[in-house]
């Protein structure tokens, strides 16, 4: 059965590099080997949304999540998240070496 997690990050704000981080998510500019990373740590889906310099993330993910990656998907996803640390301001309250920081769950009008 998969869950729902989400995580908030915030970007650099300067509207020239947010244009540029928007333009490497756009649809087939990810790098494929990433998109495979990131399915092979077991997410079944993933959105970002952006409000001004806020980024969050809405991700389904398997009963297993996270899982280990091969080496080789591991050095791209490395290679990825480095390329995009410019564009990324961490989250104050963000652990030590954590970009995304993971979102609790406040309110669910179903539980009302």
């Amino acid at each position: 059965m998969a869950r729902r997690l989400c995580f908030a990050l915030d970007l650099v704000a300067d509207a020239d590099l947010i244009a540029e981080y928007e333009k490497a998510h756009a649809p087939g500019a990810a790098w494929p080997e990433v998109t495979r990373a990131i399915r092979a740590k077991g997410f079944l889906s993933m959105e970002i949304w952006r409000t001004g310099d806020r980024l969050f993330m809405i991700a389904e993910v398997a009963d297993d999540f996270p899982r280990a990656i091969p080496a080789e998907l591991a050095a791209v996803d490395a290679r990825w998240e480095a390329a995009m640390d410019r564009f990324q301001k961490v989250l104050s309250h963000a652990a030590p070496g954590e970009k995304w920081v993971g979102m609790d769950r406040i309110f669910s009008l179903n539980a009302q």
